[in-house]
């Protein structure tokens, strides 16, 4: 594998920014002190994760493989899987791309188009649970969680700008309830039915984001399942920007999640390994 130069392309997704880099000829070696280096903001190009192009290993059109900032692989993201998908029609298709599949380690997703948005198609969420009381500091607190690809609570606000994103999320992102691998954490503001606001602290990043694709999608359910609001539901984060949760409830279980929304382009360079 080469050491340098690699060729990489900075992408954000409604605020939740990434390097992306083609190695479907596997020519970078992407050990965890490298990532960790590529995206840490001062020493780096700066980035919440990176996302690598790969050659498929189990039927899909490409292989998503998808980093934290500390260098760790996690199973997947959803504004990250929207940037991937942006990419692979800009920069392998030429633009000329209408759909397409990619493995994760959380399962199949799907890429399409709609207007000038991405829209994917998202792995089953599973591991539902409602009303946990998390005891932590002395006080008791209701968490909701489910896993949408990777695992996620919501904590329900009425004042998302006073939230304590930070100390309440790096506490129940470590509480042994979530053990061994922890969770991500979000907090939800219900705005209207359908219409929620959300603020996240990111497992791995260890600190709050801009946006979660994942996190809007386990933000989406629990509003669903708390309040019975139908799809489509709005989520607007961090970042500013309103993205698209669909979904199907079929008895217990929710079938053709989507995540539409923004995925952009801000810079191409190259970048030294040595």
């Amino acid at each position: 594998m080469e050491s340098a130069p690699m060729e990489f392309w900075k992408m954000n997704g409604a605020g939740n920014d990434f390097v992306v880099i083609d190695n479907r000829e596997l020519r970078y070696d992407l050990n965890r002190d490298r990532i960790a280096r590529i995206c840490h903001r001062q020493r780096g190009v700066g980035a919440d994760g990176l996302l690598a192009v790969e050659p498929p290993q189990h039927g899909g059109d490409y292989r998503f493989r998808y980093y934290n900032a500390d260098g760790g692989e996690a199973e997947m993201c959803g504004n990250g899987a929207r940037c991937f998908g942006q990419f692979i029609r800009h920069q392998i298709h030429s633009g000329d791309l209408e759909s397409a599949t990619f493995e994760t380690i959380a399962g199949l997703v799907s890429v399409q188009f709609p207007g000038n948005e991405v829209q994917i198609g998202l792995s089953t969420p599973h591991s539902l649970k409602l009303s946990q009381v998390v005891e932590m500091e002395g006080q008791a607190l209701t968490v909701h969680s489910v896993n949408t690809g990777v695992p996620h609570a919501v904590i329900p606000v009425d004042d998302l700008d006073a939230a304590e994103v930070f100390r309440i999320g790096r506490l129940v992102r470590h509480h042994e309830a979530f053990a061994p691998k922890g969770t991500n954490v979000n907090f939800m503001k219900v705005l209207a039915p359908g219409s929620i606001s959300i603020r996240t602290y990111e497992r791995g990043v260890e600190d709050e984001t801009l946006a979660c694709g994942t996190g809007m999608v386990a933000c989406a359910i629990v509003h669903h399942e708390l309040s019975g609001a139908a799809a489509p539901v709005s989520v607007r984060v961090r970042g500013g920007d309103t993205l698209r949760v669909d979904f199907t409830r079929n008895g217990d279980a929710y079938e053709d999640v989507r995540l539409t929304g923004p995925a952009d382009f801000v810079f191409r360079g190259t970048l030294s390994l040595d």
